[in-house]
């Protein structure tokens, strides 16, 4: 099992704030830096300093770390047109000397589109998009000539198919989500990597399920398995009750919709993703001035099942 550490710098964080947590990220041995990709502030608080641009933060991060892979958790197909998209990646792909992964998805937080002009369709369309978008990308990265796609709402004539992205094939292809019919479908045809974000542990291996039928009737082997929580640790219950009330939770709560307690109560937990087929796990960290919350699970947690 793998850890990888998922921020949420819209709920305020600025360049630096992820680069400290990044740097800190891969000094203590988790597997990758993983940010969402939202400009808007959930729920309420304090919108400042406001959002920062996804792959303009990790173009930055591929040339302020070494090792720590970069991606995204997910990137909404609404945000960005597929060839720029393709563009912007392959070159962080390029600037971190191949550390990136490309987690792309329908985009669902309509306020934030209303809030800066982004048009919203309906799901239906939406998924139309994300998967014409997956064809267009990963179309273009492997294309050894110009590339063309003409679909019901995306058009490319004679594209160059440039750049390339450093690492080859391509980068890896994340596709999230819990839906039961067209998620494990995309998920089949386009993805390396398959994330459950926030389910309960039999839900999450409900999943699991549908997308490993899904590669059967694909005709491919399971793609990698991952799951997403949000982490609270603490060596005793007074320092849990403290972090999770400075992410404006509660503990009881997080026990169950998430990966809260001490240190062994999150390795037995994480030891449930694992039986169920999950390689991978991206701890949500929402408190990203937390630093010592990170050097608590590198020195407790990832020994542990890192190992395992």
């Amino acid at each position: 099992m793998k850890l990888r550490i998922f921020t949420e710098p819209q709920q305020g964080a600025s360049y630096d704030d992820q680069l400290k947590v990044a740097q800190a990220a891969e000094r203590l041995g988790f597997d990758a830096f993983f940010r969402s990709d939202h400009y808007l502030r959930m729920g309420d608080g304090d919108p400042a300093p406001g959002p920062t641009d996804a792959w303009i933060t990790l173009a930055g991060l591929a040339r302020e770390t070494s090792t720590i892979r970069l991606g995204t958790l997910v990137s909404a197909a609404t945000f960005r047109l597929p060839g720029p998209l393709a563009i912007s990646v392959a070159q962080v792909d390029q600037m971190s000397g191949g550390r990136v992964e490309l987690g792309l998805g329908t985009g669902w937080f309509e306020e934030e589109h209303t809030a800066y002009g982004i048009p919203f369709p309906s799901l239906g369309e939406r998924f139309e998009r994300l998967e014409e978008q997956l064809e267009i990308v990963t179309g273009l990265w492997a294309a050894a000539k110009p590339f063309s796609f003409e679909g019901a709402h995306y058009r490319l004539a004679d594209s160059p198919a440039l750049p390339k992205p450093a690492q080859r094939p391509r980068p890896p292809v994340i596709i999230g989500g819990g839906g039961a019919k067209r998620t494990p479908r995309l998920v089949a045809r386009f993805a390396d990597e398959y994330n459950v974000p926030f389910h309960l542990p039999e839900d999450t291996a409900a999943a699991f399920d549908r997308v490993r039928r899904a590669c059967d009737d694909a005709g491919r082997e399971t793609v990698l398995l991952s799951a997403a929580q949000v982490v609270c640790a603490g060596r005793d219950e007074a320092e849990v009750a403290r972090r999770a009330a400075n992410i404006g939770r509660e503990v009881d709560e997080l026990r169950v919709n998430g990966l809260a307690g001490t240190p062994q109560e999150i390795v037995d937990k994480i030891g449930r993703f694992a039986e169920m087929g999950a390689e991978r796990l991206y701890l949500q960290v929402l408190d990203m001035h937390d630093l010592e919350h990170l050097e608590l699970i590198a020195a407790e947690v990832l020994p542990h099942v890192s190992a395992a």
